[in-house]
């Protein structure tokens, strides 16, 4: 067992690394979009492209990497994914118009599932004992990941500027790429899976399976609300009579430190009482979280965002939980439909709002999030039923 010690440790280490690196990158411009709106002169709606040009990638090419891994093996897709997401991510300080950072922005996204969706099948195959472990570290990275990206990208831009922020990002996701070259092992126990055209297959009885096609419907609630609250709410804050800096929109999402609490509190729920009831608890705090920031008192507004992340957090790990138990075969594929469809909802979630922003600000953003979190629940009630818990397939909410 101690021979074995240190190969543990470096894989675990490794796991981590990869989550951080998926995840650092990726948000980092939330904070940034009102001083890019300012920058580029361009309107709320333009700019929120930036977030949704990465996260409809992520929804298109998130089942190809799944398929690619199956037939080249998880390493030879995470480490080259890990290693060129520096790249776009560099690129992205070069910008000179909207449109080259939303195609920057669109290319971070495409090699983003390379690590992200291949990490959790490497995990579920690698480890014979302390999965839970392996799992929690990886979930763990891509939360410090997507908190850092935020946090770093709003503290450099506040005192140099947003295009030096994203190389600085850029250079740590170059680092953490090699990091995750280095320790992450070969596959010991990697084997060829479905072909691609029993992948396609798969896929096709899972959409025609009510209960999982509820569940990708949850999915796409789940990171549309997400986004649509931390992608709109800096514009609210920024403005009158907040008036928060750029610095002072990255630390908001230290909030995501009490999401990621809520995930550990949230397994355990799930085991006792049940992925629904788990779903339907953590979205009515949640809805009540969205509906506390339209009080206009900062510390209130962050206690709701807080609440926000909780729900989302919490629901997140039941949703993905809930596939292990209804999809009884090709669950690979069942999780490929589910990040795609979750991504899909969160590009919405980053652009449809906007088109509300105009018309009514952030109280309009407020009732369309608060509307889509109801019909999160409706979907769960009449549709997903009590069971045990399912395989583990974590999907981290970023």
């Amino acid at each position: 067992m101690s021979s074995e010690d240190p190969y543990i440790r470096r894989r675990t280490i490794a796991a981590a690394l990869a989550g951080f690196c998926a995840f650092l990158s990726f948000y980092a411009p939330q904070p940034l979009l009102p001083l890019l709106a300012a920058e580029f002169r361009t309107s709320v709606a333009a700019i929120s492209l930036v977030i949704t040009a990465s996260t409809l990638a992520v929804a298109g090419v998130a089942p190809l990497a799944g398929m690619l891994a199956d037939r080249w093996g998880r390493k030879h897709v995470i480490v080259p994914s890990a290693l060129l997401l520096a790249i776009p991510s560099a690129l992205a300080a070069s910008s000179h118009t909207v449109g080259q950072l939303i195609f920057w922005r669109f290319l971070v996204g495409v090699f983003t599932p390379g690590v992200s969706v291949v990490i959790s099948a490497y995990i579920n195959e690698e480890w014979q004992e302390g999965v839970g472990s392996a799992l929690g570290a990886y979930v763990a990275g891509t939360v410090l990941g997507g908190f850092s990206g935020r946090f770093l990208a709003g503290l450099i831009a506040g005192r140099f500027s947003w295009r030096t922020a994203l190389l600085s990002l850029a250079i740590l996701n170059a680092a953490g790429g090699l990091g995750v070259w280095l320790w992450l092992p070969q596959g010991r126990r990697f084997r060829r899976e479905l072909s691609g055209a029993a992948t396609l297959q798969a896929m096709g009885r899972h959409l025609k399976n009510p209960r999982l096609a509820a569940t990708y419907s949850v999915g796409f609630c789940v990171l549309f609300s997400m986004l649509a609250t931390f992608t709109y709410v800096n514009f609210y804050l920024a403005a009158p009579p907040f008036g928060l800096s750029t610095a002072a929109l990255g630390t908001l999402f230290v909030v995501y430190l009490a999401g990621a609490a809520a995930t550990l509190v949230a397994g355990r729920w799930i085991d006792r009482r049940g992925h629904r009831f788990v779903l339907v608890i953590a979205f009515s705090g949640s809805i009540a979280g969205i509906l506390l920031t339209l009080v206009p008192s900062l510390p209130l507004i962050l206690v709701g965002l807080a609440l926000c992340c909780t729900g989302v957090f919490a629901a997140q790990s039941a949703s993905t939980g809930y596939i292990g138990i209804v999809a009884k075969d090709a669950r690979a594929a069942a999780v490929g439909l589910y990040v795609m469809f979750y991504y899909i909802g969160g590009s919405f979630g980053a652009a449809v709002p906007g088109r509300f922003w105009v018309q009514g600000g952030w109280p309009a953003c407020v009732a369309l999030i608060a509307g889509v979190q109801v019909l999160i629940i409706v979907l769960a009630a009449l549709f997903w039923q009590p069971g045990k818990r399912g395989t583990a397939f974590p999907q981290a909410v970023e």
